[in-house]
């Protein structure tokens, strides 16, 4: 049984929050640059590693919608929902120290993020938790929220933190998304994936883009307000954020609470709609998470909320609150920190962390095979 604030846990992060990365740019400042040398990287290797990322872009169209299309076509009933944005091109900062030491592309344009979203929408039932909207992560949801989504002898089982590991197993449809729908298994047809009974929550990490905008639409109704209101009052305006940015849900995606309709947002992108950000905005996230939720001596979210988001499920070692992990297992980057954590969304959009090295490293639209190669070049210039 987790609880928020372990003993042990604020004793791990009491030096960690006294030894912050010093540097935190105000909002509508130039970013500050350090060259490689002053921050005891090697400047011709940093090099190759932006050579690399200008060079890999991702080969999809950079129209989205029909980029969108084509790469989840294996989906039966898939459309798009909610709005999209034609991309830019290959762009991405590096971080130490809090400092840019390498950045290329257009790092102030809004682009589509995809299921990099997915980090957003963790933090912001991090969030929740942190103020007791949400007293524990192995609550059952349906505690929560009581109209019928969390109905039936399955569902009623389903645990915040099912829910944010992605193995919750719901089962059922949402804004015209069916569960059974969202990327079905590589065998069989479509009464197999109809037919087939969900695994008992917990058990089986599944990567469910309706799932996660069930989460999101649980969230909703926890804060009563839409979750980029939430999204910018208790974090983005606090960091310094551009006012830019836009999280969008689909059209039909209206709920009323307290007597108001309010948008429902998505956790991705892959029927439109998820976050619209830049690279610079994007850098400013990752750069609170590597100073374990604080910015500038302000405690914007807990140290016990991100140790428990960074922990890997037990489904799957690769994964915890909505965040990938470099642990042993599928998707661990060999010669890299086992201290790494990182958001990945579709098209190559990435915000990786790496504590041991103090980095933020954020990339938009790199082959998405080749972050792995991308960070081992990046890690060579340490």
């Amino acid at each position: 049984m987790r609880t928020l604030f372990p003993c042990l846990i604020i004793l791990i992060y009491a030096n960690a929050l006294t030894a912050q990365s010093g540097y935190f740019p105000e909002r509508h400042e130039i970013w500050q640059t350090k060259s490689p040398e002053s921050v005891g990287m090697d400047a011709m290797a940093l090099q190759n590693a932006v050579i690399f990322a200008q060079e890999n872009e991702y080969t999809g169209s950079k129209d989205l919608r029909i980029a969108i299309l084509k790469g989840f076509e294996r989906e039966p009933f898939h459309k798009i929902l909610g709005p999209t944005k034609k991309r830019g091109g290959p762009a991405g900062m590096i971080l130490k120290n809090g400092y840019i030491v390498a950045q290329w592309g257009e790092v102030q344009r809004v682009d589509m993020t995809f299921s990099v979203t997915k980090s957003f929408l963790s933090t912001v039932a991090g969030l929740a938790v942190d103020q007791g909207l949400i007293a524990q992560v192995n609550d059952k949801v349906g505690n929560y929220v009581w109209d019928g989504t969390f109905k039936g002898a399955h569902n009623e089982k389903i645990t915040w933190e099912h829910l944010l590991q992605q193995n919750s197993g719901w089962s059922g449809e949402l804004w015209g998304g069916k569960d059974w729908a969202d990327r079905p298994p590589r065998s069989g047809g479509l009464d197999d994936w109809k037919f087939e009974r969900p695994a008992a929550p917990g058990t089986v990490m599944e990567y469910n883009d309706v799932r996660v905008n069930v989460l999101a639409y649980a969230l909703t109704h926890v804060w009563r307000q839409p979750l980029p209101l939430v999204l910018k009052e208790e974090l983005m305006d606090k960091i310094g954020a551009s006012t830019t940015w836009r999280w969008h849900g689909y059209e039909n995606a209206w709920t009323e609470i307290d007597g108001l309709q309010m948008k429902s947002v998505t956790g991705g992108g892959h029927s439109g709609g998820g976050l619209f950000i830049s690279t610079e905005d994007m850098a400013r996230f990752g750069h609170l998470f590597l100073n374990n939720g604080t910015w500038k001596g302000n405690q914007i979210l807990s140290p016990a909320w991100i140790q428990m988001a960074m922990e890997p499920s037990i489904p799957n070692p690769n994964y915890g609150y909505l965040w990938w992990l470099n642990k042993k297992g599928d998707r661990h980057w060999e010669g890299l920190s086992e201290d790494i954590f990182y958001a990945a969304g579709f098209g190559g959009n990435f915000i990786v962390v790496d504590r041991k090295n103090d980095l933020v490293v954020v990339t938009r639209w790199l082959e998405p095979n080749t972050i792995g190669d991308f960070m081992a070049l990046v890690n060579k210039a340490l």
